[in-house]
């Protein structure tokens, strides 16, 4: 690899470690390729990604970046996985290190904070972007709803008196 293209590498992991949420280091020593693949395809459908990539090279993009103590999780094989959504990298991570030995999580960060494993494995367990939308949308609409068979309650009452009073009539 040149100069060039180690510039190049230094400046799209600085701007994974800019722009991500979460950032997971992991040692993946043994995963076979398929394993590898299976990884990265959980990975993207969660809206994350995974990189491997040079240590030292990685340590020369987190120089001045706010998660530049996850540098300390870089030796050996280590891989990233990175999301926007500061849940889904984690949660993914998680999941596939329960199936699978080879893959230790060995720490990340989360804007600022420094995670170790066991602060990435609580991050895993908070709900996703997704479901945080889904519930406060719950929210907003319970008033709603709640107004609205209010307001349809008398009507409805009305409509059963008088089908009662017409029953009665008729009988």
């Amino acid at each position: 690899m040149d100069r060039a293209q180690k510039e190049k590498v230094v400046e799209e992991l600085g701007q994974i470690f800019e722009s991500s949420g979460v950032v997971v280091v992991a040692r993946y020593e043994g995963l076979t390729v398929a394993e590898m693949q299976a990884l990265r395809a959980q990975m993207r459908e969660a809206g994350g990604a995974v990189r491997v990539a040079k240590n030292r090279l990685a340590k020369i993009a987190l120089d001045g970046k706010p998660c530049e103590s996850i540098g300390t999780y870089l030796t050996g094989m280590t891989v990233l996985a990175y999301s926007e959504d500061p849940v889904a990298a984690a949660k993914v991570s998680v999941e596939f290190a329960k199936k699978n030995d080879k893959f230790a999580i060995l720490g990340g960060s989360m804007g600022g904070q420094n995670l170790d494993a066991a602060g990435v494995e609580a991050v895993s367990k908070l709900p996703s972007r997704e479901e945080l939308i889904a519930s406060i949308a719950a929210c907003i609409g319970a008033p709603a709803s709640n107004i609205a068979g209010a307001i349809g309650a008398p009507a409805s009452n009305i409509a059963g008196i008088l089908s009662t009073i017409e029953e009665k009539a008729a009988a």
